[in-house]
């Protein structure tokens, strides 16, 4: 749109243009068509289902993911790690004379070479063959050659199963392996309850004192004269 400037200029200059839509002090408001307003209107919704269809991700009914977060199993847990346990501690399994003779000389040094980290005190991977006495609650004391007549041994039997050792001592099975604290105990129990089923309940329930046994178990040593052990193995004869 152009006008002519002054009543004796030949030349036209170019008036701005206001673009549609914005206000103008000499026009006023501009107007919207009906068809304008219409596809605004229609733009708008279909813009917000684009955007939805490329955050959604569809999930198949069989897909693992429709099942939620898994579910901790303490009886499938025992099963499947207790063997493992037994493997572990078997393999990392220190003589008991061998072992007491470096608790008794450098108790720092022994822990370094042969233990791992417990929640109150190292724990230990042991093995050995004596001659089993009086038993109480189902804890028996243990007479094995070679250790000094200071040290107790101690094997627990059932029917309970007191502590933690068969899950911590061989440093595999940690917290961060588990959702919670509640988790972390049942994985505990369940490698007790496995122990019992497999290594105790086919010894019966005849008293032991007087017979000879070998084990391979684990401790936490809190009392350097005393080791209360679980066993992972143990045969009698």
């Amino acid at each position: 749109m152009f006008r002519l400037v002054g009543r004796e200029c030949s030349t036209m200059r170019a008036v701005d243009v206001e673009p549609p839509g914005t206000e103008s002090p000499r026009t006023g408001p501009a107007r919207t068509s009906p068809r304008t307003r219409t596809l605004a209107r229609t733009a708008v919704p279909l813009l917000v289902l684009v955007a939805m269809a490329f955050g959604t991700k569809v999930v198949s009914l069989d897909d693992t993911a429709a099942a939620g977060p898994k579910v901790f199993d303490p009886a499938t847990y025992g099963k499947t790690e207790f063997p493992k346990v037994q493997a572990a501690l078997a393999t990392k399994a220190v003589p008991a004379a061998v072992l007491a003779k470096a608790l008794a000389a450098d108790p720092t040094a022994a822990a370094k070479q042969y233990g791992v980290k417990g929640g109150t005190g190292p724990e230990f991977s042991v093995s050995l063959t004596g001659t089993v006495g009086a038993g109480q609650s189902g804890i028996y004391t243990v007479t094995v050659a070679g250790l000094p007549a200071t040290l107790v041994i101690r094997v627990q039997t059932g029917p309970a199963i007191n502590g933690t050792d068969l899950r911590d001592a061989t440093g595999t099975v940690t917290f961060g392996q588990f959702t919670n604290q509640i988790e972390y105990q049942n994985a505990a129990s369940a490698l007790n309850t496995q122990m019992k089923q497999q290594v105790l309940a086919p010894l019966g329930t005849a008293p032991l004192t007087g017979k000879t046994i070998t084990l391979v178990g684990a401790f936490q040593l809190i009392n350097p004269n005393g080791w209360l052990i679980t066993p992972a193995k143990l045969t009698v004869s």
